[in-house]
């Protein structure tokens, strides 16, 4: 933790369940969780999560102006059938402010070691590096 900031129970609860595809209370199967830091800035925290599967519901959570990580349940077509991995996003927009982005990036590996079975990792610094397209070529190599 070089920044000094914790991670909530929670991210590893909800991660788990995204992991293990638990269902909801109402039913639904989480597809992906935006976390944030508190308002205080001392502990990262979920902001979101989502049953959607849709990838652009996904990329709309991912604020232009501000850092956020998150995690993506990746489902793809390979031949041999459809695959899933988990993608760890560290969204760092241009637009973001830079103590904004380095309280984000020096706090990213406490919550990262914490996500026990992540397979692929993305680095987002504008909408294009974080694009369906840009993801599918990451996660489908070596798969």
């Amino acid at each position: 933790m070089a920044s000094g900031v914790g991670v909530n129970s929670a991210c590893l609860e909800e991660f788990t369940n995204l992991k293990l595809r638990k269902k909801t209370d109402n039913g639904e199967i989480l597809k992906y969780i935006v976390y944030n830091l508190n308002k205080d800035n001392t502990e990262i925290v979920v902001e979101k999560t989502s049953a959607s599967g849709d990838y652009e519901e996904f990329l709309g959570d991912l604020p232009e102006g501000e850092c956020r990580w998150a995690v993506y349940d990746f489902e793809f077509q390979k031949e041999g059938g459809i695959r899933n991995k988990l993608c760890f996003f560290m969204w760092s927009p241009d637009k973001a402010k830079i103590k904004q982005k380095m309280l984000f990036a020096s706090s990213k590996d406490a919550l990262r070691r914490a996500l026990v079975g992540i397979a692929v990792e993305v680095q987002g610094t504008d909408i294009d590096e974080v694009a369906y397209e840009s993801v599918l070529e990451k996660a489908s190599k070596g798969n």
